[in-house]
């Protein structure tokens, strides 16, 4: 059997079988091609810059993210004031206006929960009580985010209380003492919950400690219990 070949140009090389574009729809191609990949350059950079903001704002909005020694309900934060702050805390610190304790000025412990792990929750009670590590003083005060911005907006009286000192607290004979946080009234050291948007926080802030340095002192010490006592 015959097969016939295909003659060969004279130049020995094999033409292409796709039809050749004119010179303006190549050149039209060829732009939208360029368009195309700028935009997606334009579209990755523009996707980081915004993620990048939105991450950068949620770790620094007023919550240190790492560092924390978890003593039973209470987070102890002792490096915030020192040379060895990470770089999300100075932020935070840059951002808020806030003066941290330095590590040979105090200690400051926070709670998002009650003992029992439950979120603190603005329409319940809780009783905060026990005593403190030792400390030259102390103060205990109860936070919202958000409060001051909705006391603004709303034109609210602000709180009668929002915290409590180591002078002015109410003891029992053995020093021990017991603070109830609560939306309404209560009989002895009452805190009443801010009002606003956002988790409820408890802050202690011991001044003057020696277990700023060291928080296996302050396990053995002890911190303040938080109970909840009643929910609507």
């Amino acid at each position: 059997m015959l097969i016939e070949k295909a003659a060969l140009p004279a130049s020995g090389r094999v033409t292409s079988l796709r039809p050749k574009l004119p010179p303006r729809l190549l050149r039209g191609a060829l732009r939208l091609r360029r368009v195309g990949t700028v935009g997606l350059v334009l579209y990755a950079l523009a996707l980081g810059a915004v993620l990048g903001l939105a991450s950068a704002n949620w770790a620094t909005r007023g919550r240190y993210p790492f560092g924390g020694v978890v003593l039973n309900a209470w987070t102890a934060w002792p490096k915030i004031g020192s040379r060895d702050a990470d770089p999300y805390v100075r932020a935070i610190h840059a951002r808020t206006g806030e003066i941290p304790l330095a590590l040979g000025e105090g200690l400051l412990l926070t709670a998002l929960t009650d003992d029992a792990g439950r979120r603190l929750d603005p329409s319940c009670r809780y009783r905060i009580a026990g005593a403190t590590p030792p400390a030259r003083a102390w103060t205990l005060t109860v936070e919202r985010r958000g409060q001051a911005k909705h006391a603004a907006q709303a034109g609210a009286v602000p709180p009668p209380r929002t915290g409590f000192t180591s002078t002015e607290v109410l003891r029992d004979r053995d020093g021990r003492f017991s603070v109830i946080v609560s939306p309404t009234v209560q009989p002895g050291n009452w805190l009443p919950m801010p009002e606003g948007e956002g988790s409820i926080r408890l802050v202690l802030r011991l001044y003057d400690t020696p277990v700023a340095a060291s928080t296996g002192v302050l396990e053995r010490e002890g911190v303040p219990s938080i109970t909840r006592e009643d929910c609507p």
